[in-house]
């Protein structure tokens, strides 16, 4: 992922001009709209180490020193079809995985470079056909995220904002580089089967670059139309792009530093991590309670994104049990209350510090995830109201006022996270 202290002014980049989705595209977005919530994987070499996938960088470790731990990652416990079943249990509709990141590695049988987990590890695999095809088996989508930085590859050259430590040599081809990156984007839109789309990162690393954006993008859509292209440069959309992502932030909103605040008319995603880091950190304990997750994922709703969750697999291929326990978790509360966030979009209130609003149909859920004393007062709706309820509850009593609607809470909250009351409108 990004650093916030990288980034500097992104000048106007050629990307697809004149791009035109083509109906499996349109129906892939209004899907993704629809899916909600989705499992981000961040997993590699760097796992070994145990310090976040940014270690190769921020501990100053060159390619020689940094190649050897190819050697050691040797994940025997890897078990693709339970990783999926996690993810569906947790009530995702989908998976990320890095199949390339910042150092390079690629976690699938790349035949353009013999820098991959089936060439270079023990294992001698290819994780990535293993996911793919339980994803396919269980019915979630798959998007590949893919690191436009390369710390390792010799024509990553210039250097960017990164990187500077690795030791390569002070020269390379830009062209070279770029035509090795659309090489491995074809093999994984050709070798995989069917792709949800694909998640880049990086391109901030060198914000003047020419990343030949327009021939990339083209590519991706002319193998897999319906694949969705996202960007996480921090920026307004380019054209060619199919959602817009927000890093550790609601889509609007900058406290992370680095992200546009501008919301395009496109599918929204936001992503964060379970505790501080993306990928396997041993000494990161700080995990977010299954509290903060369902409320991340309720305000990501209200705000009309969906919620890219984030575990970092240990090396040995295993997931940490309080990354699992909170999937389970989340997954029971969805069981609930999934209907007031599957195939919803944003509510007609705008987010409120006590909570949001989705809608679905003629059917308004509001979600109150900070229960103010006795009554809520909303905006009058657009429509009247002919019942209101908790979902799957009790009766909630309601009055239309000049005011506005408003709601007579039950005494005692109907759920520990979330008091969802459904609103039928007339």
């Amino acid at each position: 992922m990004a650093l916030a202290a990288l980034l500097s002014p992104v000048p106007t980049l050629r990307a697809q001009d004149g791009y035109r989705p083509a109906p499996s595209n349109l129906a892939a977005r209004r899907w993704f709209r629809d899916a909600k919530f989705g499992l981000f994987i961040h997993w590699g070499i760097y796992s070994v180490l145990g310090q976040g996938e940014w270690v190769m960088n921020n501990k100053g470790i060159p390619v020689a020193a940094y190649e050897p731990l190819a050697l050691r990652f040797n994940p025997t416990k890897f078990d693709a079809a339970a990783w999926v079943a996690l993810a569906k249990a947790a009530g995702m509709r989908y998976i990320t995985v890095t199949s390339k990141h910042h150092d390079g590695f690629a976690m699938f049988d790349s035949k353009l470079t013999d820098w991959d987990v089936a060439d270079r590890t023990p294992y001698r695999r290819d994780v990535l056909k293993q996911l793919a095809e339980e994803c396919h088996r269980q019915g979630l989508g798959l998007f590949f995220y893919y690191s436009q930085l390369d710390w390792h590859h010799p024509d990553y050259f210039p250097r960017g904002s990164t990187g500077k430590t690795a030791g390569r040599p002070e020269a390379g081809v830009w062209e070279r580089y770029l035509d090795f990156m659309d090489g491995q984007l074809r093999e994984l839109l050709t070798n995989y089967g069917r792709v949800s789309g694909v998640w880049f990162d990086g391109m901030w690393d060198r914000p003047d670059a020419e990343w030949r954006l327009g021939r990339t993008y083209a590519l991706i859509h002319e193998l897999q139309p319906q694949a969705l292209v996202g960007s996480n440069h921090h920026r307004r959309p380019f054209p060619g792009e199919d959602f817009q992502m927000f890093e550790k932030d609601l889509p609007g909103r900058n406290t992370a530093g680095f992200n546009q605040t501008e919301v395009s008319a496109l599918p929204l995603e936001t992503c964060e991590t379970m505790n501080d880091s993306w990928g396997y950190n041993a000494g990161d304990k700080k995990f977010k309670s299954t509290r903060q997750l369902v409320h991340y994922l309720v305000r990501a709703a209200g705000n009309d994104a969906n919620f890219l969750l984030n575990v970092g697999p240990r090396p040995d291929g295993t997931i940490q049990p309080e990354f699992v326990e909170r999937l389970q978790e989340v997954g029971a509360w969805l069981r609930r209350n999934g209907e007031s966030v599957y195939g919803t979009r944003g509510g007609p209130v705008p987010p409120q510090a006590w909570g949001v609003t989705t809608v679905k149909g003629d059917k308004v859920y509001v979600h109150v995830l900070e229960r103010p004393p006795g009554e809520l007062t909303l905006p009058r709706l657009p429509r009247r109201v002919a019942s209101a309820r908790v979902l799957g509850g009790e009766r909630v009593r309601f009055e239309e006022t000049a005011a506005g609607l408003v709601l007579h809470l039950p005494e005692r909250a109907a759920d520990e996270y979330d008091t969802v009351i459904v609103l039928k409108l007339r």
